[in-house]
């Protein structure tokens, strides 16, 4: 709705977004599909060993992909780019520009948590793994890489949004 009714600064403040660090975490969170899919696959091949490093890698890519959302809110603060906090904008539409930065950092703020919340979780998944929890009924890790999977679909859906739409 925002887009529709101010697409001009929505543009202008997007590009101000760091595509490549964007791009970059798009493809990590791609990559942890990817393992998380393959840990559900050697679940059910009740091959435990494989599933955990699955697991672990998974883990590892989720926190590659918060360190550097990190980074990238690092870069943002250092440009006055922080609603409520150091904002400035140069230009027209300062209210509009932090508007579209307050549902930026809303919007990835949750993406995170639930990233955060996913790597706890499948912690703990993992230590349950190495005691054979899942050697018999692995469908706890199924039910652990749809929400993975669908944490991804939600950052696939942003990441458009967010930083691609009218970059020219």
């Amino acid at each position: 709705v925002y887009r529709a009714g101010y697409p001009d600064i929505f543009s202008e403040a997007g590009r101000r977004l760091n595509l490549i660090l964007g791009t970059i975490n798009t493809v990590v969170l791609l990559t942890s599909s990817l393992t998380v899919a393959l840990a559900v696959h050697a679940g059910g091949e009740h091959r435990r060993k494989r599933m955990i490093y699955l697991m672990l890698a998974t883990m590892a890519l989720g926190l590659l992909f918060l360190g550097i959302k990190g980074m990238e809110y690092y870069i943002d603060y250092e440009e006055h780019l922080i609603p409520g906090l150091n904002f400035v904008w140069e230009g027209d539409d300062a209210a509009r520009a932090q508007l579209f930065f307050t549902l930026y950092f809303i919007m990835t703020g949750l993406h995170a948590l639930h990233m955060i919340i996913g790597i706890s979780v499948l912690g703990v998944m993992t230590y349950l793994a190495t005691r054979g929890w899942y050697d018999r009924e692995p469908m706890p890790v199924e039910l652990f890489g749809l929400y993975w999977h669908f944490v991804d679909v939600v950052w696939i859906f942003l990441f458009p949004l967010l930083y691609l739409i009218d970059r020219s």
